[in-house]
């Protein structure tokens, strides 16, 4: 059995302005009814997948954004794996995310994934 790290460090984030106006501007999305995915493939040349995530005021108060943050950290840090190398996602959170729960988070996350065709087979 092939041992498999769930760590989620900070060189995996997306944290510069400029990478997430690249994703918006040359990559693709996946709209579903409480999260948006931008995607942009082959966008480094590392093996790692990078993901950012975006919560506005719209979404609530700042403890509801930080925590909507913290699940959506969760469900790219147990699906790394699960993705192709070299992609950078970007997941924007709409108002409605701060109602919905864990798990539906999860199932909305991994639909999205699966249409936008970044799960690797």
């Amino acid at each position: 059995m092939v041992e498999r790290r769930f760590r989620f460090p900070k060189s995996r984030r997306l944290t510069l302005n400029a990478e997430f106006q690249r994703v918006r501007s040359e990559g693709s999305s996946a709209r579903g009814e409480i999260l948006t995915l931008g995607i942009l493939k082959n966008a480094s040349q590392s093996a790692a997948a990078r993901a950012g995530f975006i919560t506005s005021k719209r979404v609530g108060s700042a403890v509801s954004r930080n925590q909507i943050r913290r699940r959506l950290r969760e469900i790219f840090r147990k699906h790394q794996h699960e993705l192709e190398p070299g992609i950078w996602i970007v997941t924007i959170a709409s108002a409605r995310a701060a109602r919905a729960s864990y798990s539906a988070l999860e199932d909305e996350w991994l639909r999205l994934a699966h249409r936008a065709s970044i799960l690797a087979p």
